[in-house]
């Protein structure tokens, strides 16, 4: 008989677990509380339009092909990729923008222009970025967190320098353009933190950017979930929607017994949640609980966000698939949302027309568009602020796109704190997880395997190795491979 375990949750980490248990022979069954699988990566649909509620970049297309690979699968099994050119499009001023081109040799080019000398600047800084992210994904990202000597290697010893800089001061040591700083600042906003308090190790994103690409599955990210959910049922897996887990029991030798979902008890060999990690906790007796409230409100949150799905009746100008808006001051806006939690006077913001790739994604003639602000996790919510927030934000579109869209929206929804924390129990109605700063990177983040329950098991972006979408993949893997670890010489069949 085949050994039981129930996983709480179905994102992407999640997701990844059960298929690479699955395959290892154990008995999957997948809880999710909302009535789609995906958790945060979930669709809205409205009057022939199509918006991916959650995620909507996809970078880092090494970790998907890898994932898949492991099940001898590629992507394009289940879906069609087009790298973006251009990628993406940042607004500086009215009509003043940088359009970053989809290769390399390019985007060398649109940084001369902007700053002579620069490109031999770029260079260097990527040849550096290429040697972290080759580290970190072949080796580092796949540690479990449990020891601190998981990041003494040969490698990270001689990097050690790279770890006590930061982001920032490694990209404004030779570029100077104020434009070119926040484009090579932009992608450690993945990671959750402020360019100032991330390591300067993390330039790797800076390569996933420019040197990998952005891409955009055709259907949009949740063809991505729609795969693994394929390829997680082709082996197994099972799903139940609209199952709500409310408690998970432990015995009087502390051990996971069982979860009780809508009030009825299933018993369990062994629990894994993907679920947010706070949440979890909260599913236990207090006494088997690992980390306290005063710990959790001690740590240093990635942003959440406020987001607006509009459907506009007509194609949009001047604007890119990927188009970023950083017309004011990031410091000022990172303020409020790391140092005094606070709405933003004037907010930085992102706007993804996957409409001008993808014609599923809108009826002819029309544009679909998602919008988003980050901000501080846990502040005031009204439909009051949001409606003030999305008039700022579509009068700051018209001004720098040099175009009228007011009247041509048809509808829109707005996706807040109050909804993070309703439908994803997340803390503080954060959207992404724990930042990855150097206090909460590795071995220093909530651990994959409880110590205090025996046979449960976490994973997600509140664990290693940290947010985002690929980093999701691979701590489901990484939580797979414990419990294998863990039960290595029990009989699975």
């Amino acid at each position: 008989m085949k050994k039981q375990i129930h996983i709480i949750g179905s994102g992407f980490s999640s997701l990844a677990a059960s298929c690479y248990l699955a395959k290892a022979g154990y008995e999957v069954q997948v809880f999710e509380k909302n009535a789609t699988i995906g958790g945060r990566s979930r669709q809205l649909l409205r009057d022939g339009f199509t918006f991916d509620i959650g995620p909507t970049w996809y970078w880092m297309p090494d970790v998907f092909e890898k994932f898949f690979a492991d099940f001898d699968k590629t992507p394009a099994d289940y879906y069609d990729l087009e790298r973006l050119d251009p990628a993406y499009e940042v607004y500086f001023d009215k009509k003043d923008s940088i359009i970053i081109p989809g290769n390399l040799d390019a985007i060398y080019e649109i940084f001369e222009k902007e700053e002579k000398g620069s490109s031999k600047h770029l260079k260097s800084f990527l040849e550096s970025a290429k040697y972290n992210y080759d580290v970190s994904i072949n080796d580092l990202v796949y540690k479990p967190g449990v020891s601190p000597l998981e990041l003494v290697t040969p490698v990270t010893i001689g990097k050690i320098t790279q770890f006590f800089s930061t982001i920032r001061n490694e990209v404004r040591k030779k570029i100077k353009s104020k434009k070119l700083i926040q484009i090579l600042e932009f992608p450690v906003l993945f990671l959750g933190a402020k360019p100032s308090n991330t390591p300067a190790f993390y330039n790797f994103m800076n390569y996933a950017d420019f040197g990998l690409g952005t891409w955009h599955p055709k259907g949009g990210m949740y063809k991505v979930i729609e795969a693994m959910v394929s390829l997680a049922t082709s082996l197994g897996v099972q799903f139940k929607t609209n199952a709500n887990v409310e408690e998970i029991v432990v015995d009087n030798k502390g051990k996971a017994t069982g979860i009780v979902v809508d009030g009825d008890f299933i018993s369990s060999e062994i629990v894994l949640s993907g679920a947010d990690y706070h949440h979890t906790e909260t599913l236990l007796p207090t006494k088997y609980r690992q980390y306290s409230e005063k710990y959790w409100s001690k740590k240093t949150f990635a942003p959440s966000s406020l987001l607006f799905y509009v459907g506009f009746d007509k194609k949009l100008k001047n604007v890119c698939h990927h188009t970023l808006f950083f017309d004011t001051d990031f410091d000022v806006h990172a303020k409020t949302i790391y140092d005094t939690p606070s709405w933003p006077n004037e907010p930085l913001f992102y706007a993804s027309f996957p409409s001008i790739t993808d014609d599923s994604f809108a009826p002819n003639g029309k544009e679909a568009a998602t919008f988003l602000i980050p901000l501080a996790p846990g502040i005031e919510d009204t439909p009051r602020i949001r409606e003030y927030y999305f008039n700022l934000i579509i009068k700051r579109l018209e001004e720098l796109t040099n175009q009228s869209v007011k009247e041509s929206i048809l509808f829109k929804e707005s996706f807040c704190v109050n909804d993070f924390i309703k439908d994803y129990n997340s803390y503080k109605g954060n959207a992404y997880g724990l930042a990855n700063i150097l206090t909460q990177t590795a071995f220093l983040r909530p651990k994959i395997k409880s110590k205090k329950v025996e046979n449960l098991f976490f994973t997600g972006q509140l664990t290693v190795p940290g947010p985002g979408v690929p980093p999701s993949l691979i701590s489901g893997k990484i939580a797979s491979d414990q419990i294998l670890k863990n039960h290595k010489n029990e009989t699975v069949i």
